[in-house]
């Protein structure tokens, strides 16, 4: 099975589409790429117009829904990545990722958060998605979303 079919299929078992715009805000761009490098903007749990968990993990939301947002910030990560190079099939490593959690007093598993975006890259792009990886805790998200992430990956 191809990198291009398990992410469609790890973005059905999440009921989510990645085929419209993927959106963004400001004066940036959501991808550059530097010779063999691809460097993403942070991506939060958007799908469509809707930031699908928000809040504190701890607090507005659990560490499940802290995953499933760490998730789907991986998988518009990827979107992202398959639009640049034409298929997922074309990402020789994902070098760095950085997951920021929106977190509650006292919440302290931001590496389990991290996880879920883990989990996903490595599900749809096999060893080639395996990282090195920063989980931090912070005040606060664009959009009041629980999870954002950001990565670095390289092509052949």
């Amino acid at each position: 099975m191809s990198c291009d079919e398990r992410f469609a299929q790890e973005a059905r078992a999440l009921g989510s589409s990645f085929d419209g715009e993927i959106k963004i805000g400001g004066n940036y761009v959501p991808l550059v790429r530097d010779g063999r490098h691809l460097y993403l903007s942070g991506q939060i749990p958007r799908v469509g117009d809707t930031v699908v968990v928000t809040g504190a993990a701890g607090a507005d939301a659990s560490l499940q829904d802290a995953q499933r947002a760490a998730k789907v910030c991986a998988l518009r990560a990827l979107a992202l990545l398959q639009r640049a190079l034409g298929s997922l099939d074309a990402v020789s490593a994902v070098l760095r990722i950085t997951v920021y959690v929106q977190s509650a007093p006292g919440f302290t598993q931001q590496s389990e958060v991290a996880d879920g975006a883990s989990e996903v890259l490595y599900r749809v792009l096999g060893p080639v998605g395996a990282h090195t990886r920063t989980s931090v805790g912070v005040l606060q998200l664009p959009k009041n979303a629980t999870v954002e992430v950001d990565l670095i990956a390289t092509t052949g």
